[in-house]
């Protein structure tokens, strides 16, 4: 049997949590729902592409799963989800997306997003 060496145990787990639980610590629901809240095929997706872009290795692949462990306990997955569509709007570009850059709601949006980016790529880059 493979061991897992990366920091999450199964279901998205983070170690940590897995250690609290274990040792009989609890966590609020709040943190239970964010750790929950994404399924696994929008974790692999974003684990894919940061692959993509930091290299197709160990390394990267537990630094990319960090990084969308921490930004599943910053944002809910509706709110990932709507920041995500909101930025590939913005890359088609032209007129038809001009309401999207004017929107403050959509900036806030994107804001978010990547201000937990970079919440994660502090603690596991």
């Amino acid at each position: 049997m493979f061991k897992r060496l990366n920091r999450v145990w199964p279901m998205g787990m983070p170690v940590a949590l897995a250690i609290a639980l274990i040792l009989g610590g609890t966590t609020s629901r709040a943190q239970e729902v964010a750790i929950s809240d994404y399924p696994t095929v929008t974790r692999a997706d974003y684990v894919f592409a940061c692959m993509a872009v930091n290299g197709q290795n160990r390394d990267a692949l537990e630094r990319c799963s960090c990084s969308i462990d921490i930004i599943a306990s910053i944002l809910t997955h509706e709110r990932y989800v709507q920041a995500e569509t909101v930025l590939r709007t913005l890359k088609v570009g032209g007129e038809k997306v001009a309401a999207f850059r004017a929107s403050a709601r959509h900036k806030k949006m994107v804001e978010d997003l990547r201000r937990a980016q970079a919440e994660a790529d502090v603690v596991c880059f």
